[in-house]
């Protein structure tokens, strides 16, 4: 069976008409925007959609449809969609840290009604907005490792439960705006684990994402422990979510991550041998569809290094997928 989408996931800044001639290509057909995440994603987002309403970006996208590629939006959005600053009127909407204080700082009380109906009208707003002809929305919770909410009502839900709870309420909203809206459930850090007591909704699918995988080994390398913690459920969420839509997002040539998430990039190879078995692995659950995030490969790594491996990139997942 062979790959229904192949992707490369760059921040705004590195898209430009050169990349997406190349990305055509090679075969790649489908090009996510991702802003950042960490403490800055709001800020983030707010400027990307600055960008989204360009003419010279619109001029691009129009570019990538014509070349066959889909432009989507990957972003960690929740601190958008739920301003900080309703802390102050609305402390309860906000998650509460294992003392007992509520806290703005990072995600959200996943048991506040009011909270997610206020999250399911912004999402709606921000699908409006960053609308994308393929129907798909990555709307993601904050970019953080212990973001849980432990008040009462939520102390009993874990970490996936409470994400998933939040993503039926974004996707609830991007769908009212489109409305054959599909939205991923980001498998990432605290949220790997199977979700025990809240379902999908219709139109939800899997996206995993094992950013704290070991890069030098394979992805399903038995002796390596990294690697052991990312894949562990990884079957028994296939199948609670389904495999269709379901994507792949790896960091094979992430120089974002490579480079500390600081620029200048550093120099970056592409490990060719655990790309090719990953691929494999991918493949052998029934992923269909897959990505990495290929951030800091933009004017600023060529202008130092040259050009990114891109070609090779797509030929594993071509001939391997």
């Amino acid at each position: 069976m062979h790959l229904n989408n192949i992707g490369w996931i760059v921040n705004p800044g590195d898209l430009t008409p050169e990349l997406i001639d190349r990305l055509a290509g090679c075969g790649i057909n489908e090009l996510g925007i991702h802003p950042g995440g960490g403490k800055r994603a709001p800020q983030l987002l707010e400027e990307t959609l600055a960008f989204h309403a360009l003419k010279s970006t619109q001029a691009l996208y129009a570019r990538a449809r014509d070349r066959g590629i889909t432009v989507e939006y990957d972003a960690h959005v929740l601190s958008w969609l739920l301003p900080r600053e309703e802390f102050e009127r609305h402390p309860d909407w906000f998650r509460m840290d294992e003392s007992g204080a509520r806290t703005p700082d990072i995600n959200m009380c996943a048991s506040s009604e009011e909270a997610l109906d206020y999250v399911s009208r912004r999402a709606m707003l921000l699908a409006e907005r960053l609308h994308t002809p393929s129907h798909r929305y990555a709307y993601w919770i904050d970019d953080v490792k212990n973001g849980a909410c432990c008040c009462p009502r939520c102390r009993g839900l874990s970490a996936a439960d409470q994400a998933l709870k939040i993503t039926n309420a974004m996707y609830r909203g991007a769908k009212q705006a489109d409305g054959e809206a599909v939205m991923g459930f980001l498998a990432y850090q605290d949220t790997l684990a199977l979700p025990e007591t809240v379902k999908p909704e219709k139109g939800i699918y899997l996206e995993y994402a094992p950013i704290d995988r070991d890069s030098a080994r394979p992805i399903d390398d038995v002796a390596c422990a990294a690697n052991v913690s990312q894949t562990a459920n990884l079957k028994k969420l296939l199948a609670f979510f389904g495999s269709e839509n379901a994507r792949v997002l790896e960091y094979w040539v992430d120089n974002s991550r490579f480079s500390d998430w600081k620029r200048p990039p550093k120099p970056m190879a592409l490990n060719e041998d655990v790309m090719q078995k990953d691929v494999r692995f991918y493949a052998s659950l029934g992923f269909r569809d897959m990505t990495s995030f290929a951030c800091f490969l933009g004017p600023d790594y060529i202008g130092l290094y040259g050009q990114p491996p891109i070609e090779r990139y797509a030929g594993i997942l071509k001939e391997i997928g």
